[in-house]
């Protein structure tokens, strides 16, 4: 994602949202400092599972479980968005690949990082006590953020969980992208969440012209 593409819409998210940049920025920066050889992956792995493959990105919705009886993991490379992780594990399916901003069930995320998924673990101004808590317990992690990219922490685009998989996806270059456990009109959240889905489905919608 070339930042400068990005930075527009990301400003109207911080404003529509009420959201700092500069708390965004701070993360960005404590998450980089977290991150070294010994807990880092490369985003070349990314890249060698991603590219020229199927992608099944899972969001967290209420129809997850229902959905996944309608297809075969084992057809997909499968990028889980943070909650969904506890549904795909609970069910023995191990995400190669999850994106989260450790705001989910963080102990279902151990135990499939523990299995081998690779943690896209994002900074933004209000999990920074997040950071601190289960950054030392997890390994193959690669930083993102929706501020402005640092040496080890990326901004492949998207702004929530959902929505970042499937950018994650077009940046790597699958050859296909399906979504499963999406509810862009799900009637039981609150304000804030529903805000969330508006842009989730504008961001995804983008990506497909």
């Amino acid at each position: 994602m070339d930042f400068n593409e990005w930075e527009p819409i990301y400003e109207s998210i911080l404003k529509d949202m009420g959201f700092s940049r500069e708390g965004d920025e701070q993360a960005a920066l404590i998450l980089s400092a977290m991150l070294d050889t010994s807990n880092s992956a490369d985003i070349s792995e990314l890249k060698s599972l991603i590219e020229g493959k199927d992608v099944l990105v899972c969001g967290n919705a209420p129809v997850l479980s229902q959905e996944l009886e309608l297809i075969n993991p084992d057809d997909f490379v499968i990028i889980a968005a943070d909650g969904a992780t506890a549904v795909l594990v609970d069910r023995e399916i191990i995400p190669d690949i999850i994106v989260t901003d450790l705001d989910g069930d963080v102990d279902k995320e151990i135990i499939a990082n523990k299995a081998g998924s690779i943690m896209v673990v994002h900074g933004h101004g209000d999990n920074i006590d997040k950071l601190h808590t289960y950054i030392p317990q997890l390994n193959r992690i690669i930083g993102s953020t929706q501020a402005g990219p640092l040496k080890n922490v990326f901004n492949f685009g998207g702004f929530s969980d959902g929505d970042r998989c499937a950018y994650l996806a077009k940046e790597f270059g699958a050859a296909s992208i399906t979504l499963l456990g999406f509810d862009f009109d799900d009637e039981n959240v609150n304000p804030i969440k529903k805000k969330k889905l508006k842009w989730a489905r504008l961001l995804i919608e983008r990506l497909n012209p």
